[in-house]
């Protein structure tokens, strides 16, 4: 499986975005909302998933490593598949429908395009109590931070090693990183790249 990619962005569109990784450019269909973030010329780091076909080889991108297992646990439901839970991740954050789900919103749920009512009252029913295993709020505590602060910092044109680096500095200068707000730590890790 193709777990992650990173590379300059070439072309983006709608709901897909062309990233160059060792001089191939690699079609990667992504929410809309990311591929909106995302300016050709620049470094980018996606998780991904490699969905296989009879008749074609599907690479689905994602900001968070969340996002990506949360792509790959709505399409455990019946009658959903790549296109359904990717437009789920286009219409809510990862968290929004975990909890919907936590807290049985098949109405919410049902905005989702492709799902329906019936679809909707399906995911909570199969996927409920599956959560219990899943860790939903150690998930979304602990490594929740560190993947947004990465998008960012790479959607801000630092390689993901540069990313890193930053991050990894972080960590001597602030207590619990899990409980500063996003925008805090971004500051501080763009301050620190401008100290050096």
């Amino acid at each position: 499986m193709i777990a992650s990619v990173s590379g300059v962005v070439k072309a983006v569109r709608s709901g897909s975005v062309v990233v160059e990784v060792g001089g191939v450019g690699l079609l990667i269909h992504v929410p809309a909302r990311i591929a909106a973030g995302l300016v050709a010329g620049t470094s980018t780091f996606l998780h991904t998933v490699l969905v296989v076909r009879e008749d074609a080889l599907t690479l689905y991108g994602f900001e968070s490593v969340l996002a990506r297992e949360i792509f790959e646990l709505l399409q455990t439901v019946t009658g959903i598949g790549p296109k359904v839970a990717q437009s789920a991740l286009n219409v809510y954050e990862s968290e929004e429908i975990l909890s919907a789900i936590k807290n049985e919103q098949s109405e919410l749920l049902e905005r989702i395009p492709g799902l329906g009512k019936k679809g909707a009252q399906r995911l909570v029913l199969e996927l409920k109590d599956k959560l219990d295993v899943y860790a939903v709020s150690e998930i979304s505590d602990s490594g929740a931070w560190r993947d947004q602060l990465n998008s960012a910092l790479v959607g801000l044109g630092f390689s993901a090693r540069e990313s890193q680096e930053r991050i990894e500095q972080l960590t001597s200068q602030f207590k619990d990183l899990s409980k500063e707000p996003i925008s805090e730590l971004l500051r501080a890790a763009l301050s620190g790249g401008a100290s050096k």
